[in-house]
Formats: C-alpha cells, structure tokens, sequence
C-alpha cells in the first residue's frame, strides 16, 4: 500500500515570527497523524529557519522551485545542492503558478524534475488544465502532455522516484469545486498514463491532489482510490487546519 503524503505549499507567506509559530504548532500535534508521511515547502528564505525547528521531528521540509542549473551565473536562482545543504527531502516542480507567471514550459518543467533527483531530492510534479482547457474537454490531452514532457526526458524510472500532484487550475481560488469522483477520474487517467510505461511504477508512484483540500474535504478525497494525499495551499498555514489534513490521510 503506498502511504499517504501530505505536503503543505506556504507559497510567498510567512515571516520569522508566523513561521516559527506554525512550526510550533505543527510538532506540538503531529503525534495525531500515525501513518501519513507529513512535510512543509517553505519559501528559500525561512529553509534555515524550518530546518532548524523540524530537524529531529517526523516533519519533513523541502523548496517550492529549483534551478535547472547546478551553478553559474543565474542570478536569483536556487540550485538544487543549495536545497540539499538545508536538508531539503523535497521541491515543488511545475506548480501552476510557475507556468502562467513564469512562463515555465513543459521542457522546463522536466529539467526541473531531473536536477531535483541529481541531488537526491524528491520533486512533487504538478501536472493539471486551466479552466478553459477543463471547458474545452481536454483535460487529459493537457494532463497527458505534461506528464509525458518529463516521461521522455527523465525516463518512467526516474519518475518512479518522484510524486505527482494533480491541480485542477480551474478549481483553485475561483468559487468552484472539483468533486472527488472528478478528482479521482485525473489521478486515475494519471496512473493509467504511467502504467502505459510501467506497471510496477503506477502501482508505486503517490498521485496528490492540489484542489483546495481542507480539513472539511479531506477524508472523502482521500478515501478516493487513486488519491495518496494532498499538497494542501492555505490550509497549510494554520497549524490546526494542516494537522486535521494530515489525520485525515491516515490509512
């Protein structure tokens, strides 16, 4: 049975203060998630800071992006050694907001997923359509194409060693709600994608979901087939929100 993983997305929010506070929260209830695999993706800034506070905790912490570049002259990039000197388990790859607000291709996308796994960390590979794309009925033409950019570039083993995270674009921040059954169709379409290349690879591989999940949504997407966790925005930062999350994908 693959476990569960719950991973919060902080994205550009926190502070010293805020975060330490969160932090605090988090270990003081974490012996309530007896089984799911729980981790944090800080902004690179506060990666000293979450790594000081989680360090010798069941709390895993990772990046929300990463350079293709291993060094040089890429002024405000992180590579992927630098998120591995603070101890980084995971980063965020080919998050939504990554593609529409900067310009990241599916290409990009993959030299991404590849420069994460160079230094042994574990990429969350965020695939999913816009709400045109959803309206035009291509969703999985859309899921299809990302997924494969990385398939052909990395090679179905390498994906294998990652996680992947579906996000209805259309269902984030605009009033409306995928349903679990819709939910669970996309990681279903997304394991059959990958079976297409290996068996043994769909059957290992964890497939998240990104779609508003909340303390309210969480069991019911969770006892989905196809769903092995979440990668939980808002709800990430409150301490309680994020635990009753992460209880909810016990299994």
């Amino acid at each position: 049975m693959r476990q569960p993983l719950v991973a919060g997305n902080w994205k550009m929010n926190g502070s010293r203060a805020s975060i330490t506070e969160l932090l605090g929260g988090l270990k003081a209830g974490i012996g309530q998630v007896t089984t799911a695999e729980v981790a944090v993706c800080a902004p690179s800034i506060y990666l000293p800071l979450t790594q000081s506070e989680l360090q010798g905790t069941p709390i895993k912490w990772g990046g929300q992006d990463v350079s293709v570049h291993a060094s040089g002259a890429y002024t405000g990039e992180t590579a992927g050694a630098m998120l591995s000197d603070f101890g980084c388990h995971f980063v965020i790859i080919g998050h939504s907001e990554r593609r529409a607000y900067h310009g990241e291709s599916d290409e990009t996308v993959a030299q991404k997923f590849s420069a994460a796994r160079a230094v042994g960390i574990t990429p969350i590979l965020c695939v999913g359509e816009t709400l045109e794309e959803r309206e035009q009925g291509i969703t999985e033409e859309v899921v299809a194409r990302q997924l494969d950019a990385v398939i052909a570039h990395c090679g179905i083993d390498m994906v294998g060693e990652g996680v992947i995270a579906y996000e209805p674009v259309w269902a984030i921040g605009t009033g409306k709600t995928a349903t679990p059954e819709q939910a669970q169709d996309v990681h279903a379409f997304i394991r059959g994608r990958l079976a297409a290349n290996s068996q043994s690879v769909a059957d290992a591989v964890r497939v998240l979901y990104r779609g508003s999940m909340n303390p309210k949504n969480a069991a019911e997407l969770v006892a989905q087939a196809d769903i092995d966790g979440g990668l939980i925005g808002g709800a990430s930062l409150k301490a309680d929100d994020f635990l009753a999350v992460c209880a909810a994908a016990n299994r």
